[in-house]
């Protein structure tokens, strides 16, 4: 039976608690109101930093986003929580391996965290009070990071992450939206970033811009990896592909340099530990992937967002910067590939191995008949391009 009622502070420390129960490690309440972020977020749109997300830009989504009341009507508190995914990296300084971003190691999360967001408003609704709402986890028009500022549990960062006091950015969001007034939560005001400018300075493409005159963080998404490995549909721009070293999915550096995160934990929940063969992958296996082996791999994982053909034209691009003759012989079999952008990354890659200086004779003419080869048949004009340029080279 539901008590008869709860006051705001009652109620609040009641979804709280069970928020951590359900294993999340921090829990903030905001209210909902208009974003304070529109007018920077419609500039950064209007500058096309975005890309290709033409989601971002759709016009009832900017309207959502601009007003969480918007996409949930009678909406009145944000309840965002956060929970840890951090894990140490075995992969980085072996360029024959690929780096996966580590949020993409383990089931996907927006699947465990709406689930666990979704119960707790269950649960709510059935032993508190009667309430309306709706969870998101990254997949609907919500600005999380300044719900979640305004709920108290982090800053901006100049990586552009949310960055929690003592606890760093390796933190999944999820927001919950309800109909009922809560007690929140002093928003969180204070910029500790202060005159430290490394994941700036660290960003291989120069996708992190620094502050705008308001000291909002900026990003050009177009030069971001994890746009490029994973948002991109087509081609890896030219000057791009060898910034991008080793990482086929996502990226992290701009994470990893942040004296924040030397406070991170390792994950403690199961569902976050990553799974076998996901740490360091070897990048001559992963080239030689078919689809069978795609689907089976990466169910129930965020990678199946890149589609088999996005992931193996970032693993060819980081075989190319690997430079190794070893990866010769699947990159000549990729050239038949029957994804065009495979071929194309492919004959860019064997292209780029034949002029590192670490080819035999032998093996540089192995590699200009297998480019020549598939020159004769190739009838896709951009791969074309990509197999002429790999010869002249």
């Amino acid at each position: 039976m539901l008590p008869i009622s709860l006051s705001p502070a009652e109620l609040t420390d009641r979804i709280r608690a069970r928020a951590l129960e359900l294993g999340f490690d921090a829990v903030g309440v905001a209210p909902v109101h208009a974003s304070g972020h529109a007018e920077a977020y419609g500039k950064w749109l209007g500058e096309g930093m975005h890309g290709e997300m033409a989601y971002l830009a759709r016009e009832d989504a900017v309207a959502k986003r601009a007003d969480p009341a918007v996409l949930v009507p009678g909406a009145r508190s944000a309840v965002v929580v956060a929970i840890g995914y951090y894990g140490e990296d075995e992969g980085e300084a072996d360029p024959s391996r690929g780096i996966v971003a580590r949020y993409a190691r383990n089931d996907d999360y927006h699947d465990l965290l709406k689930d666990r967001l979704m119960a707790l408003q269950e649960w709510a609704s059935a032993e508190l009070t009667p309430l309306g709402g709706r969870a998101y986890v990254d997949a609907g028009p919500v600005l999380e990071r300044e719900l979640a500022s305004r709920a108290g549990l982090g800053w901006f960062g100049r990586n552009t992450m949310l960055i929690q006091p003592r606890r760093g950015s390796y933190y999944f969001l999820g927001v919950l939206l309800l109909d009922v007034e809560l007690d929140y939560d002093e928003p969180f005001a204070r910029d500790h970033c202060g005159t430290c400018s490394r994941c700036v300075s660290a960003c291989p493409t120069g996708a992190l811009l620094g502050r705008d005159e308001a000291g909002a963080p900026r990003m050009d998404a177009r030069r971001c990896i994890s746009y490029l490995t994973i948002e991109l549909r087509g081609p890896i721009p030219h000057d791009l592909r060898p910034l991008i070293g080793n990482r086929v999915y996502g990226c992290d550096i701009c994470q990893e340099v942040c004296p924040w995160n030397g406070f991170a934990e390792p994950a403690h929940d199961p569902a976050f530990i990553p799974r076998e063969g996901m740490d360091g992958p070897s990048l001559v296996e992963w080239m030689g992937m078919s689809q069978e082996d795609f689907s089976r791999r990466f169910k129930g994982s965020a990678v199946k967002r890149t589609k088999r053909r996005g992931l193996l034209r970032n693993v060819a691009v980081a075989l190319g910067n690997w430079g190794s003759p070893d990866a010769i012989p699947v990159l000549s079999t990729a050239l038949s590939d029957d994804e065009p952008l495979v071929r194309g990354h492919s004959a860019w890659a064997l292209g780029r191995i034949a002029s590192s200086g670490r080819c035999s004779e032998a093996e540089q003419e192995l590699v200009a008949a297998a480019l020549l080869s598939r020159l004769v048949v190739e009838d896709e004009p951009w791969v074309r391009e990509e197999l002429s340029l790999a010869l002249s080279s």
